[in-house]
C-alpha cells in the first residue's frame, strides 16, 4: 500500500489529509507542533527546516504532499530553507514529491493563465514561488528526484481557515445578513478552487507518473468576480451586501497589518481579470471540477461558519 507523508496541517493539508485517510490510505501529518492522531491519520512533530529529521520522517514514503503554508509577509524568508530540505529529503528518500502551488509566479496583466504561462512576476512573493519550481524543475530534469506542483487559485471549501480570501471572515458575516468589507475589488472575474477538488489533483499527480517534471493546475469551475461568489454563499438569504475598502485605506491599514500589506502588493489580483485554463490538468490528471451549486452546498453543510468542521 503506498505510504502517504503530507507536510502542514493547515487547510490544504488537513482536506488532504481526510481525502485519503477516507479512501483508506495510512497518512502521516508532519507540522512543527504535531497534533491529535485518530483512525488513519498519525501526527509527529517535526522541524521540516531540518532536512535529516524531515528525511528520517518521511523515509519510506511512496509520496511527500508539500502543503505547508509560511506567513504570507515571511514567504521570501520561510519558503528557501523549507523549500531546500523537502527537495534534499525527496532525493534522499526517492519519494515522489507533490508540491501546493498557486498562481503567484505569473504576471499575467489580464490574461488566462495556462501552465505554459511565464513565471515572470516581479512582485516578491511570486518571484519566491516562480524561484521554487526554477529549482525543483532543474532537480528533476538532472534526475535528482521527482516532482510535480499542482497550482491553485485562492481557495474556498470545509476546512478553509483565517487565512483564506473566502473562508470565516467572509462566510461568518455574509451569512449573518451583515455588510461584509473587502481589502480586494469585487467586480473581475476571478478563479477559486474547491479544497476538495485541490486534494483530489494533489493525490492524482501523485499517482501519475507523466505528469511529473511539470506543474499543472487544479481542475477548477468557471470563474466568478467576489460579488457573484458573495451570491452564490448567500443561497436563500437577502442579496449580500459586499463593500470593497479604498486602496487608501487598505495601504494605510498595512502599515501595522503585515498581512495586509502583502495583500496590497497583490491587488492586481482583483482589480483585472484573474482567471486559469485547466484543461490540460483535467486531461492529463482525468478530474472533472466540483460545480458551484455542490461546491457551496458542501461547503456551508459541513463547515461550522466561523470554525472548522
Amino acid at each position: 500500500m503506498t505510504r502517504h507523508v503530507i507536510v502542514g496541517k493547515g487547510a490544504v493539508g488537513t482536506t488532504l489529509a481526510h481525502l485519503l485517510a477516507d479512501d483508506g490510505a495510512d497518512v502521516l501529518v508532519l507540522s512543527r507542533s504535531g497534533g491529535t492522531s485518530a483512525g488513519r491519520i498519525t501526527h509527529a512533530a517535526v522541524d521540516a527546516t531540518d532536512v535529516d529529521a524531515l528525511t528520517a520522517a518521511v523515509r519510506g514514503a511512496d509520496v511527500v504532499y508539500n502543503c505547508a503554508a509560511p506567513p504570507y509577509h515571511r514567504w521570501p524568508t520561510d519558503w528557501p530553507p523549507l523549500w531546500a530540505a523537502l527537495l534534499d529529503s525527496a532525493a534522499r528518500t526517492g519519494a515522489v514529491l507533490v508540491s501546493v502551488g498557486n498562481l503567484y509566479g505569473y504576471a499575467t496583466h489580464g490574461a488566462v493563465m495556462t501552465e505554459d504561462t511565464p513565471l515572470d512576476s516581479t512582485e516578491r512573493k511570486g518571484m519566491v514561488r516562480a524561484q521554487m519550481w526554477r529549482d525543483a524543475e532543474a532537480r528533476h530534469r538532472a534526475g535528482d528526484l521527482r516532482v510535480t506542483e499542482v497550482r491553485a487559485a485562492d481557495y474556498f471549501g470545509p476546512y478553509a481557515d483565517s487565512q483564506a480570501m473566502v473562508g470565516p471572515r467572509f462566510l461568518t458575516p455574509l451569512r449573518a445578513g451583515k455588510v461584509v468589507r473587502t481589502v480586494v475589488a469585487v467586480d473581475q472575474p476571478h478563479s477559486w478552487t474547491y479544497l476538495p477538488d485541490l486534494a483530489r489533483a494533489l493525490v492524482a499527480a501523485g499517482r501519475t507518473p507523466d505528469a511529473w517534471g511539470r506543474a499543472w493546475h487544479v481542475p477548477t469551475a468557471e470563474p466568478l468576480t467576489v460579488r457573484e461568489l458573495g451570491e452564490r454563499f448567500a443561497v436563500g438569504l437577502p442579496a449580500p451586501r459586499i463593500r470593497p475598502m479604498p486602496a487608501a485605506v487598505v495601504r494605510a491599514l498595512g502599515l501595522v497589518s503585515p498581512l495586509l500589506r502583502e495583500v496590497a502588493g497583490v491587488s492586481d489580483h482583483f482589480s483585472e481579470p484573474y482567471v486559469m485554463d485547466t484543461a490540460a490538468s483535467s486531461r492529463m490528471l482525468g478530474l472533472v471540477a466540483t460545480p458551484w451549486d455542490a461546491a457551496v452546498a458542501e461547503t456551508l453543510g459541513r463547515t461550522a461558519v466561523g470554525g472548522r468542521a
